[in-house]
């Protein structure tokens, strides 16, 4: 630039500062912006394009830098095909989720899961629904050959720190070669450079090791439209007519009870995978595991079958439980320490009268109806729970209103019970129905221990299943049992402990039970006992 020119520009306002920085000497402003503009282009290479404008004017200038090319150029380096952001790296890792699927494979919830493995609540809930409720990461390790997560902090450290490859190498234990390798393709390049981070760098490690495999459902139309129509097809006629069945929409979650439900041919995944064998016994092409049904039908992004065809499933679940979870379910008052197993061995054996066994037979309307049963005697008592009255209005998830609430439950249970003598109060064993949520309140009131049945195991209850049956006779499903009064529930008993018994040596439990007692009243005589 030449000093006519320079002269020129510094008599407009905008250059003011360099007549300001020299305080008035124009000579020495002319010089200082010669001095600013020649190294301005020098360094960042500015080349001046004269370029025609939209009506053909040659006087729009466009100023290009060469540093920015420079710096994609160095981007380039990284040596992978250009990339579009698919935006930021994630807050978790591949040991995220390992921990979040092995907590869900010991039973535990998705929030429970998810905390335990140091995520977000709604990440948690999120993974489990995308999944299907399966597991979408193998708990196997990595194999040594792959950087983990804490190498690569170590290599950001190290490289910050301005060690070069080889130190780095020596430091970390790896190939030199992996090191420079790690740094060049691993590396964050959104600003133009190749900055590393341990963050991004297992991002794009783990984005560059899913091999995604088509799923064989979603590539095969023949195989697909052969599981659709026996999982999903219409109801038909014997003269092959359809018959649509009732409108169910697809809401996203299980049906719920004493709801309608979809209509449709409805195979279970086996069964369709194995008559497949039989239909197309040559054609390989026309197989498929109930497995892989099954993470078509519930996992997403797997591409074959719709996820509201799950509704055609015998269970109607929209996601998958975990056993461990089933296995798990019971209720909150039920501990460890009041399982059945924790019963004295006495009550197992029958040797000893006093062990009783409790349950509720249902009626129509949710009447109902508590049995008692000593099991060395097979003795039977009835509870009278007759519906509750002036209730007021329905409260939600207030106390039940026919009559066998847990406080309901309680008290009959003690008013009855009370009327044995101590040595025939020795155990109570129930299931884990609701009924029996204050069985503290009753050992309290009663001195009676209370154990609780695992979980779907009525046969722990032999006993009272056994006289529920012969109960039946009097009781039957469908009635309303609320109508039955406190005597006819005596009566009822009365005739049932009348009853002799192939297991007592054809007596009575009547007689059991009083042969006991005289046995207990009478110095000198033997206690009752021994199996019956």
């Amino acid at each position: 630039m030449d000093s006519q020119q320079a002269t020129a520009w510094l008599s407009e306002p905008r250059f003011r500062p360099f007549q300001d920085a020299t305080k008035g000497d124009h000579d020495a402003a002319v010089a200082l912006y010669v001095w600013h503009a020649d190294l301005t282009a020098a360094c960042f290479g500015v080349v001046q394009h004269f370029e025609a404008d939209s009506i053909g004017r040659r006087n729009n200038t466009r100023l290009r830098g060469v540093a920015m090319s420079r710096k994609r150029r160095r981007a380039d380096r990284a040596g992978r095909a250009r990339m579009y952001s698919p935006g930021r790296p994630p807050g978790w890792r591949r040991e995220h989720r390992q921990r979040f699927w092995a907590a869900i494979a010991r039973g535990a919830s998705s929030e429970d899961a998810a905390i335990e493995a140091g995520v977000s609540v709604a990440v948690g809930v999120r993974w489990f629904r995308e999944g299907g409720g399966m597991p979408s990461i193998t708990q196997a390790p990595l194999s040594g050959r792959y950087l983990s997560f804490a190498e690569r902090e170590e290599i950001a450290i190290l490289h910050a720190r301005g060690c070069g490859v080889r130190e780095i190498a020596r430091q970390v234990g790896r190939s030199p070669s992996t090191i420079s390798r790690e740094l060049r393709r691993n590396a964050a390049t959104r600003s133009g450079g190749l900055e590393y981070r341990a963050s991004t760098a297992q991002w794009h490690a783990d984005r560059r090791a899913r091999r995604p495999k088509p799923a064989k459902l979603a590539v095969n139309a023949r195989l697909r439209g052969y599981v659709q129509d026996r999982l999903a097809g219409a109801v038909q006629r014997p003269d092959g007519v359809a018959v649509g069945g009732p409108e169910v929409p697809w809401v996203g979650r299980r049906h719920g009870r004493r709801k309608d439900r979809r209509w449709a041919k409805a195979w279970s995944p086996e069964q369709i995978a194995r008559r497949l064998r039989l239909d197309f016994p040559d054609d390989e092409s026309m197989r498929v595991s109930h497995e892989a049904i099954y993470q078509s039908l519930y996992v997403q992004g797997r591409g074959a079958l719709r996820r509201e065809l799950t509704a055609c499933l015998r269970t109607g679940r929209a996601l998958r439980v975990p056993r461990a979870r089933v296995r798990g379910r019971g209720k909150s008052f039920v501990t460890e320490e009041i399982l059945i197993s924790e019963r004295p061995a006495e009550a197992e054996d029958r040797a000893v009268p006093g062990h009783w066994e409790g349950d509720l037979i249902i009626g129509l309307g949710s009447s109902a109806i508590g049995t008692l049963v000593e099991r060395s005697t097979r003795f039977t008592m009835l509870l009278h729970l007759p519906p509750v009255d002036d209730h007021g209005p329905r409260v939600k998830n207030g106390p039940p209103l026919a009559g066998h609430g847990a406080e309901a439950v309680r008290d009959a249970i003690a008013k009855t019970i009370t009327t044995l003598p101590v040595q025939l109060r020795r155990s109570l064993t129930w299931d884990q129905g609701a009924e029996m949520a204050q069985h503290a309140q009753l050992r309290i009131q009663t001195g009676l221990p209370v154990y609780f049945c695992d979980p779907r195991s009525p046969w722990q209850r032999g006993t009272n299943e056994n006289t529920n049956g012969l109960l039946r006779q009097y009781f039957p499903k469908g009635t309303d049992l609320a109508r039955h009064s406190k005597s006819d529930l005596a009566a009822v008993a009365a005739t049932i402990n009348s009853r002799p018994r192939k297991t007592l040596g054809w007596r009575t439990p009547a007689e059991a039970l009083n042969e006991h007692l005289l046995a207990r009243s009478t110095p000198g005589t033997a206690p009752f006992g021994g199996r019956l």
